[in-house]
């Protein structure tokens, strides 16, 4: 009897962590640049491709037109859509040269340069005398930040990022994305 109990135990506490558990989907649904300033930067290409149902990525090329770049810095702010898109959890400035350097010292600049560092030639300091290349980015990167590292809650979000090159605001990058 108290074997036939243990089991029925064993049984229940491991079907409701299996049916408790829950499992999250990042999706691309949008990508959009725009060049504020055309003399100093424009975008060659900014686009989401899907290539079939379950796999999307994002591709961006800047070409600068004013080199080299000595001094950047990146706004962003996350968006969640609720009756239109609101600020959401960050909204925050940092000087990118700096945090190339020593990227370890703002936590929440190092999380969103992940997105970005192993599918572009970003990864490095300051001085920037090429152009800007994020080359097909696929959400399973961002799917594992946000899901697993990070935990958000599901809806639609958008991540808008300011790119401003010696204090005056050069270029807007948003990407949407949805958390199932």
């Amino acid at each position: 009897m108290t074997i036939k109990l243990s089991f029925f135990f064993v049984f229940l506490i491991f079907f409701t962590y299996y049916f408790t558990e829950v499992y999250s989907l990042v999706a691309f649904t949008n990508a959009q640049c725009e060049s504020l300033d055309k003399d100093f930067a424009l975008f060659e290409y900014c686009f989401l491709k899907s290539v079939n149902r379950t796999f999307k990525y994002v591709s961006v090329k800047v070409k600068l037109l004013k080199l080299p770049i000595t001094k950047i810095k990146m706004h962003f702010v996350l968006y969640k859509r609720v009756n239109g898109y609101l600020p959401f959890l960050y909204n925050m400035t940092f000087d990118a040269c700096k945090f190339l350097k020593s990227p370890n010292t703002n936590q929440i600049a190092l999380f969103f340069y992940k997105f970005f560092r192993d599918y572009s030639n970003i990864n490095h300091t300051c001085p920037y005398n090429h152009d800007i290349v994020l080359d097909k980015m696929p959400y399973h990167n961002v799917n594992n930040l946000l899901t697993k590292i990070l935990p958000f809650p599901e809806g639609k979000y958008m991540l808008e990022m300011h790119w401003i090159a010696y204090d005056i605001d050069r270029a807007v990058t948003k990407f949407y994305w949805s958390l199932t």
